[in-house]
């Protein structure tokens, strides 16, 4: 979601402002309504659910949640006769798709296809069969994808109000401490990783005697971490005041991520452009119920020396060491950093922009 904002902000930002007119199309009943229209975006929503991969009791009522998707997003087309389409993943845009293919307008609009993950899901493997163009986050996507279609490699499009804060005002606005202390952050995104977050919790009196800790747990999750800092609250407990817990943060996130020494996250597509820009040692757990999207780009970012991966179900036992290890190693840490940094591409999202309006023109 965040690349195509970061996407539609640069394509605003340009030359052609004026000429821009975008709707943005996303699922039923998520969170995606919120931010987009917290973004001051128009925002239709289609029902859409995946195929691949789920069971046979579910199979039937996700086909017929997607047929009623392509018709929607047909209505949606007839409406808002666009003449570029950007996709960036998500069983959501299949339907969009067969309904553009089903149109019988002409010329079609062309599409534009974003792969922010390294290796594409299954629904975006499909749309690759059917896009004008491809932009990809690195080379290594290249493999996954149809050498017939056109291919750029754009970078990871981050989003223009995600910019590195100066250290002290950073520090003042999440309430840390200026004493030396490491800073550990724990994300877990606006949904929470529940492995990740109880890991966490469980392990807090040991993580607080040497770092703090800022904890963004998703809003699933909130009503543990509140019951875990009321604990803390006691005067006879030590270091409490170090426990910073959020349920997620906004426009705070980039001075989390500028005085965050080491990072225990998952490892969706937003590991490869936001820790890069902010240089982010990171500990990546990849999310084990999933296709193996997050395994790929963990694995990515760790050979490069950017990064260390953690199983899920090795977080009980493994992550306390191991985040004690990085943070005691300064040195470590700051190859870590250097390794990080190294993946960040300036100007993906000025990229993408230029492909979408070199495209529309086309498209007229």
């Amino acid at each position: 979601m965040y690349p195509a904002l970061s996407v539609l902000q640069a394509l605003t930002a340009s030359a052609n402002a004026s000429a821009v007119t975008c709707l943005w199309v996303g699922g039923e009943g998520g969170m995606e309504a919120d931010l987009v229209q917290r973004a001051g975006l128009p925002f239709d929503a289609i029902p859409a659910a995946g195929v691949h991969g789920v069971g046979l009791r579910a199979l039937p009522g996700n086909l017929l949640r997607l047929a009623r998707g392509v018709a929607a997003a047909r209505r949606i087309l007839r409406r808002f006769q666009p003449d570029v389409l950007l996709f960036t993943g998500g069983y959501v845009a299949v339907p969009m798709a067969a309904a553009l293919r089903l149109a019988g307008r002409s010329p079609l609009p062309k599409t534009l296809l974003y792969v922010p993950d390294i290796e594409p899901g299954w629904a975006l493997k499909v749309l690759a069969q059917l896009a004008d163009h491809i932009a990809i986050t690195v080379e290594d996507s290249r493999r996954f994808l149809p050498r017939r279609i056109p291919t750029t490699v754009s970078g990871y499009p981050v989003r223009s109000d995600l910019k590195p804060w100066p250290r002290r005002q950073a520090l003042e606005t999440l309430g840390l401490q200026e004493d030396g202390t490491p800073i550990l952050l724990v994300n877990g995104g606006s949904k929470g990783a529940r492995s990740i977050n109880r890991a966490a919790l469980a392990n807090l009196p040991q993580l607080l005697s040497e770092m703090q800790v800022i904890h963004i747990s998703g809003k699933l999750d909130w009503p543990e971490v509140e019951a875990a800092r009321a604990g803390l609250a006691a005067p006879t407990v030590e270091n409490s005041q170090r426990y910073h817990p959020y349920p997620y943060l906004h426009d705070e996130i980039g001075a989390a991520f500028s005085v965050a020494d080491l990072v225990v996250s998952r490892a969706g597509a937003s590991t490869l452009g936001e820790y890069p820009l902010f240089g982010l040692p990171a500990v990546l757990v990849p999310y084990p119920h999933a296709w193996r999207y997050q395994r790929v780009n963990a694995d990515y970012l760790a050979r490069r020396g950017a990064a260390e991966v953690l199983e899920n179900a090795e977080l009980p036992e493994k992550l306390l060491p191991l985040i004690q290890a990085l943070i005691r190693d300064g040195s470590r840490r700051q190859a870590m950093r250097q390794a990080m940094r190294s993946q960040f591409v300036p100007q993906a999202a000025a990229a993408l922009a230029g492909l979408l309006e070199s495209l529309a023109g086309k498209g007229r």
